[in-house]
């Protein structure tokens, strides 16, 4: 998938003087270069005059003329970009405006860095990109299956769920069996498999090399429901739950349908997770894994879950938490990923030739994130990923063992138990990603 661009107008304001002028174009020009791979820049328009179709105003310059148009800047209800500065970003002259403007009820952004305007910019796209976009997930009887006890439980089964998530994004949840994909699956043929796995260059360990054709095969007939869907931008099936419909997981068929179009996936057709996916990662750009946190707080219920006798000895127990997914971290791209290979299927509930993907994220700073199901706030944790930690025999083979620093306030604020990991510092990034969809960002650290 090509990358989404926002689409800008450039304001300027009629009082400027003839130096202020040239002063403006000069200044369109560099954020041209510095921002034309996200965003698309219209003609400019004068402060006042209507506006063209666009996603966003930017101001390449700020006089002080724009607190008498506050009511005609207001009018235009757009998102507004600051980069007045000649390296892209925003001028600490403008902060008074600024703040005037945001006190009249604009949305005024103003970033500091050229990163943080990009994932702006970022944000705005994949915000009008979202209407219309199609999200498709395969399953059959939600809730219903391996795990019922467990599975029953989710919001993301719920119908409201998938109607406000619809009404509030403008997206379409397509939604197909996960049998029949299976079925037709099944009668793709061993060579057409082979040929196929083969271009994949994928790194295995102990897996039985008739094993290795199922995901291929899978491949084949997921993607002919693809094609006829069309513009598809995240995919999904309830593969644990509805693991008797198919005798492998879907993990290299997401891996191989990111690394070649772009769309984003997500786990036991949790759609709450495909949502947070794609909006972090197309605003972000930044590897993203999805897991299941277990806070040390939770103690031995999350513990016999993973089948583990304890958690690690650590300084500070309660602001601890492990990663764990399908008896490994979590799940993600192997290009985000510092090891990443397919190996035996650990879970009871995966049929024998079924695999998981063992792979890591890199060490060190990462938040925790992940939309709350009003969809109007999201959850952010600053935390580090200190190391992997290994059980044998378990159902946590090879765990990511996190640090936040706010652990009672993890386990009050926590809405799900599959979390966003996101690799780097990102708090102010995501924070900003929330301004763009109005939401309330939650802090948690």
């Amino acid at each position: 998938m090509e990358n989404l661009k926002a689409c800008v107008v450039p304001v300027r304001f009629r009082e400027a003087n003839e130096r202020e002028q040239k002063e403006f174009e000069q200044q369109l020009e560099r954020l041209k270069e510095y921002y034309g791979d996200v965003a698309k820049f219209l003609h400019l328009v004068q402060a006042g005059d209507e506006l063209p179709e666009a996603d966003a105003i930017i101001f390449p310059q700020l006089i002080g003329a724009a607190y008498r148009y506050k009511d005609q800047l207001k009018s235009y209800d757009k998102p507004m970009v600051v980069l007045t500065s000649q390296f892209g970003t925003v001028e600490m002259w403008d902060w008074e405006i600024i703040s005037f403007l945001r006190s009249e009820g604009m949305n005024v952004f103003s970033p500091y860095n050229i990163e943080l305007a990009k994932v702006i910019l970022r944000a705005i796209a994949v915000k009008k990109h979202l209407v219309g976009a199609k999200f498709l997930m395969f399953q059959d009887e939600p809730g219903e299956g391996m795990q019922a006890n467990i599975f029953k439980r989710f919001y993301w089964w719920e119908q409201q769920c998938t109607e406000q998530m619809e009404k509030s994004f403008g997206i379409q949840i397509i939604y197909k069996s996960w049998k029949e994909v299976n079925q037709k699956a099944a009668e793709v043929d061993d060579a057409s498999a082979k040929a196929l796995f083969e271009t994949w260059n994928v790194k295995t360990e102990n897996l039985n090399d008739q094993y290795k054709l199922l995901p291929a095969k899978l491949y084949i007939a997921i993607k002919e429901v693809i094609d006829e869907a069309g513009g598809v931008d995240g995919i999904g099936a309830n593969c644990l739950n509805e693991s008797m419909h198919c005798q492998t997981t879907p993990c290299l068929v997401w891996n191989m349908l990111f690394e070649k179009e772009g769309i984003i996936w997500c786990c036991e057709g949790d759609t709450l997770t495909m949502l947070s996916t794609y909006i972090l990662y197309q605003s972000l750009k930044q590897p993203i894994m999805m897991t299941n946190i277990y806070p040390f707080l939770v103690g031995k219920a999350a513990c016999s879950h993973e089948k583990i006798d304890d958690f690690p000895e650590v300084d500070e127990p309660e602001n601890h938490a492990l990663g764990v997914h399908c008896g490994y971290a979590g799940f993600a791209p192997r290009s985000f990923c510092s090891k990443w290979k397919m190996v035996p299927k650990v879970l009871e509930i995966v049929d024998e030739k079924a695999y998981m993907i063992d792979c890591e994220l890199p060490e060190g700073d990462i938040v925790l994130a992940k939309i709350m199901p009003t969809f109007d706030k999201i959850t952010v944790i600053p935390a580090k990923l200190e190391k992997y930690v290994q059980f044998p025999g378990t159902d946590a083979r090879n765990a990511s063992l996190i640090y936040y620093q706010n652990g009672e306030g993890v386990m009050e604020e926590l809405s799900s138990h599959h979390q966003m990991i996101i690799t780097g510092k990102q708090k102010a990034k995501i924070e900003q990603i929330a301004k763009v969809f109005h939401w309330e960002a939650k802090i948690i650290q």
